[in-house]
């Protein structure tokens, strides 16, 4: 029989494959190999894998967060807007890793601060070892990013790009991470607990962050806002709000997808852990963005009278905000419920904030994230599910007959955040706002900020008009 070029190619393909068998003869039974491989050691792999992989889809949610912005402001700011998305989370990578790491993971003898892992100094000592604190690393960074990219949407078209840059440093350095070390500090090893996690009426509940992440970056929002103060033309003579309309929605409904994708690293990548909670993790965050997309939709239509694009999408947000911290205990029913409360808080929200407290934000950050973000807190102590819990360190909520103690400890965490980040939040941007300055000049403002602070325009060829 002739065998020809191709047969003698296969023919050495097969032996190259067979040699690790006839090792195996020599060395084994095939099952006394395969032993050798520790589950555990599979499983710490598999988990490290996991990890990394949601962590880059978290990273992915910054472009989704720039789309949002941009799209919901005007043309004349793009540059400035995409310019801040790329710096918060390039300086909140670098003072988180020197500084803020530390603080909110390192050891603590009192609950409220780190005192180690400073620049990740003494971190691959750890039990996890050198592979598992990288990744850890990693997946905390992006979190950092996220809760200083927040506040770029409430304080756009105004501010100056210095201020920015300032104010996002000190969110990743300080602010973040010390709220972080209170409520998720054990998060990395046991002697690094908060004192919201010892609370006497039960751990504080926050899975992956409604108050962590983003009531903080809401509640921050809201102080830069207050103390920026509103847009030129955003409130007429008779202080009536005027829409000032963003110009390109397409480009906020990429965003929204966008966000809506990466969330499925946030919230399931929040387990740490790859085996099949992440899929019950993923339903229930899938839930409530759609339900919260209904809740928006439904109350902006009986509004308005029409089905508002923007309002749905922030819909979608809201929704997703609202299941991040219950998106582990609760039950996917109670995910729908979570997500449509979201849905109709964010738009009521939105308007409550812009006609009555007459407070500027061009996105609806302090409405998505800081009140969406609180009921998401809160609705733990409500919808917590005994069957699903099984950690032994939050209890049922009151709706699962698990009484007011899981409630009273997701109060006290969630007000603590308000106190802490709003507090801080003045106090930074008007300290801000007196030394390097805050805000643009009302020239720079009508022009806008991509001429006067970059120098360039996002549409070149076109003319953007300074409409206000």
């Amino acid at each position: 029989m002739r065998i020809g070029k191709r047969g003698l190619g296969a023919l050495w393909v097969l032996g190259m494959l067979a040699l690790p068998a006839l090792a195996l003869a020599d060395e084994g039974t095939v099952e006394e190999v395969v032993a050798v491989v520790q589950p555990d050691t599979a499983q710490d792999n598999l988990n490290i894998v996991w990890t990394l992989v949601a962590a880059t889809l978290v990273f992915f949610m910054q472009a989704g967060f720039a789309m949002v912005e941009t799209g919901f402001t005007r043309a004349k700011n793009a540059v400035n807007i995409l310019m801040k998305n790329m710096m918060d989370f390039s300086i909140g990578s670098l003072a988180f890793f020197l500084v803020g790491f530390g603080l909110m993971f390192g050891a603590t003898s009192n609950g409220w601060f780190g005192t180690e892992f400073f620049g990740m100094n003494g971190l691959m000592n750890t039990a996890g070892g050198a592979e598992w604190s990288y990744t850890f690393m990693i997946f905390q960074t992006v979190f950092a990013a996220t809760a200083a990219t927040i506040v770029s949407g409430a304080m756009a078209e105004r501010t100056k790009f210095s201020g920015y840059l300032a104010y996002a440093t000190v969110i990743c350095l300080i602010i973040y991470p010390l709220y972080g070390k209170w409520a998720w500090g054990s998060l990395f090893s046991d002697n690094g607990a908060g004192w919201l996690e010892s609370l006497p009426t039960g751990a504080f509940c926050d899975f992956a962050g409604s108050s962590v992440v983003h009531s903080l970056g809401g509640w921050l929002a809201l102080a830069g806002a207050i103390i920026l103060g509103p847009r030129i033309g955003k409130y007429g003579p008779d202080r009536k709000p005027r829409a000032i309309m963003g110009h390109n929605i397409p480009l906020a409904a990429l965003g929204v997808f966008i966000l809506w994708f990466g969330w499925f690293g946030f919230n399931p990548g929040s387990t740490t852990t790859g085996n099949g909670e992440i899929g019950r993790v993923a339903v229930t965050t899938n839930l409530a963005a759609a339900a919260g997309v209904v809740g928006a939709l439904i109350t902006s239509w009986i509004i308005s009278k029409k089905p508002d694009a923007s309002m749905t999408l922030n819909g979608a947000l809201a929704g997703l905000v609202g299941i991040t911290a219950p998106c582990y205990t609760v039950t996917p029913m109670g995910s729908i419920i979570i997500g449509l409360v979201a849905g109709v808080l964010v738009v009521l929200s939105v308007i409550f904030i812009d006609r009555v407290l007459r407070v500027d934000d061009p996105v609806g950050a302090v409405s998505v994230h800081g009140v969406c973000g609180l009921w998401g807190t809160l609705a733990c102590g409500l919808f917590n599910a005994e069957a699903v819990i099984g950690t032994g360190e939050t209890s049922a909520g009151l709706f699962y007959g698990g009484g007011f103690n899981q409630m009273i400890s997701q109060l006290i965490g969630a007000g603590t955040c308000f106190v802490w980040a709003f507090g801080v939040g003045l106090i930074l941007f008007t300290v801000i706002r007196k030394t390097i300055g805050l805000r643009v000049s009302v020239e720079e403002e009508l022009r806008g900020l991509d001429i006067d602070e970059h120098g360039m325009e996002a549409y070149s060829g076109f003319q953007i008009f300074s409409n206000h």
